[in-house]
């Protein structure tokens, strides 16, 4: 069995139960942490739907959660999911601006001792990478 997330009629992915089970419980995790809806629906009649209005702001609020955050752990966490979340997002023709660098600890978040690498576009890039490759491994 699988689920469809879709945008109207278009499927933009087709996992598993088990992985979107994982996914729509990683969601809930990000909406309270970020305060925003996804606009991802819930799991219905194995059907999903996108707003993509909705998906592009929860989306950079993620993007920006994420790259301000100074501990390699929370990075660890959340990584798969975000880059999940850009394939969708992306797939959905959702609107995402790239998030403000910064390579200094104002404004970071979660920071550990000593600080991990600066967040600035070539951590955004590799990130966006990750999504490209995962890309691939999720079918439509």
């Amino acid at each position: 069995m699988s689920q469809i997330y879709q945008v109207g009629e278009e499927s933009l992915w087709n996992p598993s139960n088990g992985a979107a089970r994982l996914f729509h419980r990683q969601l809930a995790v990000f909406e309270a942490e970020l305060g925003l809806p996804s606009g991802i629906g819930p799991l219905e009649n194995d059907e999903c739907r996108i707003d993509p209005a909705a998906l592009g702001p929860f989306t950079e609020a993620l993007l920006a959660r994420h790259g301000h955050t100074g501990h390699a752990v929370v990075r660890a966490l959340s990584e798969g999911f975000v880059a999940t979340v850009l394939v969708l997002a992306e797939r959905a023709g959702a609107q995402v601006r790239r998030p403000v660098p910064s390579d200094s600890p104002e404004g970071r978040r979660d920071v550990q001792v000593p600080l991990p690498g600066p967040y600035g576009s070539s951590y955004e890039d590799r990130l966006r990478a990750a999504a490209r490759e995962l890309s691939r491994a999720m079918p439509r």
